[in-house]
């Protein structure tokens, strides 16, 4: 799936027109696209005027767009991440029933403050590649360059273009009837290329091509004759075809008529006072002599009598337009000169034409030459956790019931049909912290008492350590609540167990050691985090249980790793990570890797896998191709296997730590149930996203 984020440049660069085109020009070649417009632009606004008449022209739902006062409410309470999981969510709609998914982004204004951060983090979130739209003038390239200059920087890492819009200096070009390539201006594209790289040196370069060059149409840039009544205030006197005629330019008529005889054109829209009657009378004349007037409009006072505009009944039955409004005619031409150029949701006729026009001078050649390696990003990833867990919502059992963060976190989970939880606690106990907080108890949300279920349990653990333990020891055991869980789990009483937030790594894991076991394909049990990178999750292993796995270990969480990031929509590149990259190195320690990156590729040759590599070998793109040229995994590399816990583990709280990274987990792997562990300093959110994993983990 390939998405397109058309981010502009400023207002007014047309970039409905630049949406709709490309949608058109994707689909004269057979690639069915989407639309979506996640972040509404305007306060009044739910749905885009692109959605309505995307709606329109090709048959297409689009989803409502996040509302302006709901983006608003997110900044103020640092709920960003929310924002992005709602358009990922959007974008996903959209996905399943198309090939390409083209998403309109915000220019900035005073009521969009946010545009330019939210159009970053935007990209982010969808794995985007970026088409900035802009408009142009060949007369001043170095303007131009500046504009994309100041987008292009803080989008630096993504893959991007430019799409000129509304370019001024170029020859009138016809409107087609369909999609017409012969249009293309690829001279003219060459010459204003090379006019910008004096300024800017990337513009129009493989790094950040030229898609379009779209002349501005003075048929196609400009708005009906009813499309400015609301902008100055106006009453129509005579509606004649003012949805239909457009308004070309304007005039204020001020001195006398013979002087301004040379104003009455066709689409000319004619300002005056409405004591002018002699302009009124001209305005008719014009009209009756075949001059489609864009329209006059009578500013100030009273309308013309009745008597005046019955004498005029010829030109007004031809279709001549009059406006009356109360501003000065000054005030009139001022509010016009601020009008907006988007093409209105109900012109559908301006819209196919625009289609037609802007696909024409679209390269499409750029679109087959773009295809980026697919990336999970943080926000989608929360998403998918969510949405994969809600769609089989499990049992998951958390020991530490009557801990505040699991409560909030139970309650988060229940409301939005993450999963049933199952809070090992005193009921009195959980009730008095939701009083204090002002919070209520989700319907579902079980609450059971360790006291009332522990003995139920003994006969079955005596069973499971069978010849280890006996009845008292068990009971003893199962006054700690982890051991309980597990039990409950051992038991298909829940279908997973999330702990951590108080007990230590330890504490969690060793139960399940004891009582789960591992699955039949495994000979370990390993652990992964998902580092949830500002571009894309990464995942990191093992960082939390084996201190020194041999060889055959190692390759075994590498297959473990990459089946968990498959089962979390990451297509495993596995890096096998060491302090040397290929034949560079050697030592015991190098070895290891190799022989472990041997057994997984013989265990598994569906896998893209490669080692050793050193992190920057496997991470940088640049790095990656000069110290492994051959190898698929270089420079792209998303599962990360540590030779080592030390190493793991030190390199995972270096990169959480220094880089302000979300990391979920440990993900245990390899037990024949699902148990996950927590930090000590787990959030809120973290303990909903390990529950939503958990959930995941079970339904497999």
């Amino acid at each position: 799936m390939q998405t397109l984020l058309l981010v502009p440049t400023g207002e007014n660069v047309g970039l409905t027109s630049a949406c709709l085109g490309l949608i058109y020009a994707l689909d004269c070649q057979n690639i069915k696209a989407g639309f979506v417009k996640p972040f509404s632009q305007e306060a009044q606004s739910h749905q885009s005027c692109t959605a309505t008449l995307c709606q329109k022209l090709f048959q297409r739902d689009c989803p409502t767009s996040i509302t302006h006062e709901r983006i608003l409410n997110a900044i103020t309470h640092q709920k960003t991440d929310e924002l992005l999981e709602e358009a990922v969510h959007l974008h996903r709609e959209v996905a399943q029933q198309h090939d390409i998914i083209v998403v309109e982004g915000l220019y900035t204004s005073e009521d969009s403050y946010f545009a330019h951060d939210l159009n970053v983090q935007l990209a982010k979130a969808l794995d985007a590649q970026v088409i900035f739209v802009s408009k142009a003038n060949l007369a001043e390239p170095q303007k131009t360059a500046e504009r994309i200059d100041a987008q292009v920087r803080t989008f630096s890492s993504r893959q991007s273009s430019v799409l000129f819009m509304r370019t001024r200096g170029l020859p009138d070009s016809p409107i087609p009837l369909s999609f017409d390539p012969s249009l293309r201006l690829t001279q003219e594209v060459e010459q204003f290329t090379k006019a910008l790289q004096a300024f800017n040196p990337t513009i129009g370069t493989e790094k950040l091509p030229i898609i379009g060059l779209v002349p501005f149409s003075n048929t196609l840039s400009v708005q009906r004759t009813c499309d400015i009544l609301p902008i100055i205030d106006g009453q129509y006197l005579n509606e004649g075809h003012a949805s239909q005629r457009r308004v070309l330019s304007s005039c204020i008529v001020a001195s006398s008529i013979e002087h301004e005889l040379s104003q009455f054109v066709a689409g000319k829209l004619i300002i005056t006072g409405s004591e002018r009657t002699d302009v009124l009378l001209a305005s008719s004349i014009a009209t009756q002599n075949g001059i489609p007037l864009a329209g006059l409009v009578l500013a100030e006072r009273h309308s013309p009598a009745s008597e005046t505009l019955a004498f005029c009944q010829n030109a007004l039955q031809q279709g001549l337009p009059v406006i009356h409004t109360p501003l000065s005619a000054f005030e009139t031409a001022q509010r016009l000169q601020r009008l907006n150029n988007e093409i209105p949701e109900d012109d559908v006729q301006r819209a196919e034409q625009v289609t037609r026009f802007v696909s024409s001078h679209l390269n499409m050649d750029w679109l087959n030459q773009t295809q980026p390696t697919p990336r999970l990003s943080p926000a989608a990833f929360r998403y998918e956790l969510v949405k994969k867990s809600i769609a089989d919502k499990k049992r998951i059992v958390l020991p530490e019931g009557d801990e505040p963060r699991t409560i909030e976190a139970a309650i988060i989970c229940q409301s939005r049909g993450i999963a049933n939880c199952v809070l090992l606690a005193k009921p009195q106990d959980v009730q008095q912290f939701i009083q204090a907080r002002n919070l209520s108890l989700p319907k579902g949300l079980e609450i059971i008492n360790p006291e009332t279920v522990r003995d139920q349990y003994v006969d079955a653990m005596v069973e499971k350590r069978k010849g280890k333990l006996d009845a008292l020891q068990a009971k003893e055991q199962l006054q700690d609540t982890v051991v309980l869980g597990t039990m409950m789990l051992a038991l298909d009483h829940v279908d997973g167990l999330v702990s951590g937030a108080v007990h230590t790594t330890a504490n969690t894991v060793r139960p399940a050691f004891q009582l789960i076991k591992t699955a039949p394909n495994y000979s370990l049990v390993s652990s992964i985090f998902f580092m949830l990178l500002p571009d894309e999750v990464y995942v990191y292993g093992d960082c939390a249980i084996n201190p020194d796995p041999n060889a055959e270990q190692l390759a075994e969480i590498a297959i473990q790793s990459a089946d968990s990031a498959k089962a979390f929509g990451i297509d495993p590149r596995i890096a096998m990570i060491s302090y040397s990259t290929g034949a560079s190195g050697a030592g015991a320690d190098v070895e290891k890797v190799k022989q472990a990156t041997d057994i997984a590729k013989q265990k598994r040759p569906d896998l893209l896998i490669d080692g050793p590599l050193q992190y920057d070998a496997a991470s940088v793109e640049s790095v990656g191709r000069s110290k492994a040229p051959h190898s698929d995994v270089a420079g792209r590399a998303n599962v990360f296997i540590f030779p080592d816990l030390n190493t793991g583990n030190t390199t995972y709280k270096a990169v959480q730590r220094s880089a302000n990274v979300i990391s979920v987990g440990p993900m245990l792997q390899g037990l024949n149930k699902p148990v996950n562990d927590l930090s000590r300093g787990a959030l809120v959110d973290d303990i909903v996203f390990t529950i939503a994993l958990t959930a995941i983990q079970a339904q497999s």
